[in-house]
């Protein structure tokens, strides 16, 4: 390998490096303890030293170097993992640079004409992945090092490396870690003792940070039933979330086809770097889901700023973060406010002040925002004008033009009165939002800070509350920007037959029957429509159980348009793979779940140490909102506030029901009497401020004489209790657990599949469990490794019957075939493997499963 050229001084390394030919201009050396006459105690000396030092000879053990007659001063220029690789680049030399050498005048001259050639070859040869790091000439070293080491296909990509040690029980191993797009790989060689270790990120259950007497910091990595402990690190934190979203993005590409394609900068193995790729991709995500923007979005450029609030009189620090098509702030807690304006409200921006770098970005409303203190604000002035040029009115046009707006709230007549006494809390509520509307703002650019908050949890007015989950959701945006594509959607999916329409036409009379909207086919005819546009729009998805559920009630306080965009944000935004066959999203925030239960409530971990339990009752809590649990007037509260604060409001609210049922659950024998703890506390929660009638199951007969020795529990006082005891949660460490968990549960899915495999295919054939395991792994192996150097999975889909996810082409066929039977060196081989193919492939669709796999074992291998 070529290197940028970097003076050395050999002074104090005569006594590592052998000189084995030279001339007047290049010297080639071997280190001590390499090639002949190695080994021995100098070789272990040596190969420990090369191994913790880092420098090109702890995998290069020769060299090049260039010296000029007239000069001391000699610099390195090439090295090598073996003679053949080092004698190669001695050949070029000698061909290539010797005679042209001859013709300078001055050591100087012939030092930078060597340089400059030298140079040269190593930007043609360089590979874009050693072009966008920082340090393209160490990550050239690194790679070579990995290379050499893992022996791993020439497609795999190396992202980053990092000094550590690795724990062999309490003995710690200094060495390297190297982080792949496909594996984890550790290198470590100590006095003739090597450790190398190589793992597939789709091998592992658990990744996290961990601490204990012996190890103050370490990465805790579980793989195929082994811990493993990497510690000593210099950046633990970075190192930790680069492994973090490596694992993320092989789970993605396994098991989430659809979306994996969607995202440019993950599609592509060889592309993907450090710098460039994983940390933008990380900085992209957590800014849409902070503002609740677009998936579409991505962070461009931040600025550091004060931005004057009105109300609070004062200005407050924080950052500017401008994407595309909007410019956001939140201040730097993050909690004091923060505010979202699209470029389709900007109408204008001023610099008022040079002295003061500030700017004024005026709004539709007759609002105006000033940031000052903005290091760069005529860049950003500039940037914001060009980007309001692009943008659309912020008037949804299409809405006019919409066929399917139907607002449901206009067609349902109650048949009882309010009380006056509810109409007048109804209409304080409202004044308290007007309020906050002259000091805040209203519509998309209003400040969002602790009061509204504080608002919310009260409880919305009913009149507000569509406009303000569009708001807080983040649908307001997705509807502005895509006029007129419910509509198309709608038209374009009436009248289709799948599978999803049947199971929207079966469950459209259980969504709420109780409920006066959807008793006449006013309701059901937007529900239907809503449901089908989506199942149309998101196939992957389709149609999900608890969908009709979520989507009645939102199409009670949303007109329909406004509703789908609602199902959207949550379904692909807020709740994401939630509603799929696999429900892996709600799988995963039970698992949070259930730590946060070990971390909070501690009585209730004592008594209960199985705490699957909650997460199996628990499950339908998340996937409705509590709406499938709770009277409707009730749940609409924490619809609301679900929407301002994402699944961190289910969590703490989830938490504040165990606890205040804590004495009954931790009394109770058995599960069956701790769900009628529950489903009793659920039946007595009640909306004393509700303007709305109660509805039928709580004034349902059977319930009744059960319930009145139970107190009433007020829904607004269940979730500012929730807020108060746990309401200190961030939700960046909440996606931090679900990434923790994520994992776990696919490897736990997994794991299902494997046994459900192996149970079917066990009737099958004569192999004895452990062989039958044996073979499930090796043809798993298989059938992902066709595809690892690939944009995805061609042949796998958790869709399918689980005999069916895992299935083998022709090629890998034929290498497993070749591994497992005797034959594999005769002469005939590759007829014979086409043969056994193709007598399996009964579909003729050019794979083969699991099943049929073993059973051509089963009949062609020899008995014992």
């Amino acid at each position: 390998m070529w290197l940028k050229p970097e003076e050395i001084l050999l002074k104090n390394a005569f006594k590592l490096w052998v000189t084995e030919k030279g001339n007047d201009y290049f010297v080639l050396q071997r280190r001590r303890g390499y090639g002949e006459g190695g080994g021995g105690l100098t070789g272990l000396l040596v190969g420990t030293l090369d191994t913790m030092l880092d420098s090109t000879s702890k995998v290069a053990p020769f060299r090049i170097l260039h010296q000029t007659p007239d000069s001391q001063v000699y610099w390195s220029i090439a090295c090598g993992g073996t003679k053949e690789e080092i004698s190669q680049h001695w050949e070029w030399l000698e061909k290539n640079i010797m005679r042209t050498l001859s013709v300078f005048d001055s050591s100087d001259d012939i030092t930078s004409f060597v340089q400059g050639k030298i140079r040269g070859l190593i930007a043609e040869e360089g590979k874009v992945s050693c072009v966008q790091e920082d340090d393209p000439e160490k990550f050239r070293e690194a790679l070579l090092r990995f290379e050499k080491w893992f022996d791993l296909p020439q497609k795999e990509k190396l992202v980053t490396y990092y000094s550590c040690s690795y724990w062999r029980g309490r003995v710690p191993c200094q060495g390297w870690l190297y982080l792949s797009t496909n594996f984890l790989s550790f290198y470590s060689y100590l006095l003739g003792s090597e450790v190398k270790l190589v793992i597939s990120w789709n091998e592992i259950w658990r990744l996290e940070k961990t601490s204990n007497v012996i190890l103050t910091e370490s990465i805790h990595v579980l793989a195929n039933g082994e811990d493993h402990f990497f510690s000593m690190f210099l950046h633990l934190n970075e190192t930790f979330l680069i492994m973090e979203q490596l694992a993320d993005y092989s789970i993605k590409r396994l098991f989430d086809k659809e979306t994996f394609q969607e995202e440019p900068s993950l599609s592509d193995p060889l592309q993907i770097t450090k710098r460039y790729c994983l940390e933008t991709h990380a900085r992209n995500e957590q800014f849409r889901a902070f503002f609740r923007l677009p998936k579409e979005e991505n962070l461009l450029e931040v600025y550091e700023s004060f931005l004057w609030v009105p109300f609070s009189h004062f200005n407050t620090l924080g950052k500017i973060c401008l994407s595309e098509s909007y410019l956001c702030f939140a201040s730097q807690d993050g909690s004091q406010c923060h505010v979202i304006i699209p470029m389709r409200e900007v109408i204008g921006v001023e610099k008022p002040d040079r002295s003061s770098r500030a700017l004024i970005v005026c709004v539709r409303g007759k609002r105006a925002l000033r940031f000052s203190e903005v290091r760069d604000f005529e860049r950003l002035a500039n940037a914001i004008r060009r980007r309001c040029g692009m943008t659309a009115s912020p008037q949804h046009s299409a809405s006019t033009e919409v066929t399917y707006c139907f607002d449901l709230s206009q067609h349902v007549k109650y048949p009882l009165h309010f009380p006056h006494t509810q109409k007048l809390k109804e209409k304080m509520k409202e004044q308290s939002w007007n309020i906050h509307f002259s000091e805040y703002g209203r519509g998309t650019s209003m400040f969002c800070t602790k009061k509204t908050r504080d608002l919310i949890v009260r409880g919305i007015p009913e009149a507000l509350r569509g406009e303000l989950w569009m708001l807080f959701s983040g649908a307001v945006n997705d509807m502005a920007t895509n006029p007129g594509y419910y509509s198309e959607l709608v038209d374009q999916s009436l009248g289709t037959s799948t599978l999803a329409t049947d199971e929207i036409e079966r469950d459209l009379h259980r969504s709420l029957p109780e409920h006066p909207a959807f008793q006449s086919d006013t309701g059901i005819s937007a529900l239907r429509r809503v449901l089908t546009a989506y199942a149309y729009r998101n196939p992957k998805i389709g149609y999900c159980q608890a969908m009709n559920i979520l989507t009645s009630v939102l199409l009670l306080y949303a007109k329909e348009e406004e509703a789908f965009w609602l199902l959207v944000a949550v379904c692909e935004r807020m709740l994401p793979d939630y509603f799929n066959r696999r429900i892996i999203g709600a799988l995963v925030d039970q698992a949070v779940f259930e730590e946060l239960i070990r971390m909070h409530l501690t009585q209730l971990t004592e008594h209960m140490t199985d705490l699957t339990f909650f997460s199996s009752v628990s499950l339908s809590w998340f996937l409705t909102l509590f709406i499938s649990v709770l009277p409707i007037e009730s749940a609409v509260n924490v619809v609301d506030c679900f929407f301002y604060d994402g699944i961190k409001a289910i969590l703490q609210l989830g938490l504040a029901v165990l606890d205040y049922n804590m004495e009954g659950l931790i009394s109770s024998h058995d599960d069956a009497e701790a769900v009628t703890i529950l489903n009793k506390f659920f039946d007595n929660v009640t909306n004393k401020d509700s303007p709305l009638p109660q509805t039928v199951q709580q004034n349902s007969v059977g319930n009744n004489d059960k319930a009145s020795s139970i107190s009433k529990v007020d829904v607004s006082d269940l979730i500012k209790e929730a807020y108060e005891k746990y309401g200190d949660m961030k939700s960046e460490e909440v996606e931090s657990m679900r990434k923790r968990n994520k994992l776990y549960v696919i490897q736990t899915l997994e794991d299902t599949t494997k046994q459900n495999v192996l149970r079917v295919v066990s009737q099958e054939v004569k192999f004895s469990a452990s062989q039958l395991d044996e073979l499930y792994v090796l043809f798993k192996v298989g059938a992902i490794s066709q595809s690892l150097f690939s944009n995805m999975l061609l042949h796998h889909d958790p869709s399918l019957a689980y005999l069916e996810q895992y299935q083998l082409g022709f090629h890998q066929f034929s290498l497993l075939f070749s591994l497992l039977e005797p034959w594999s060196l005769c002469s005939g081989k590759d007829t014979l493997f086409l043969w056994a193919f193709r007598l399996l492939d009964e579909n003729q669709d050019g794979l083969v499963n699991f099943k049929e796999f073993c059973c051509a074992l089963g009949k062609v291998t020899p008995a014992r």
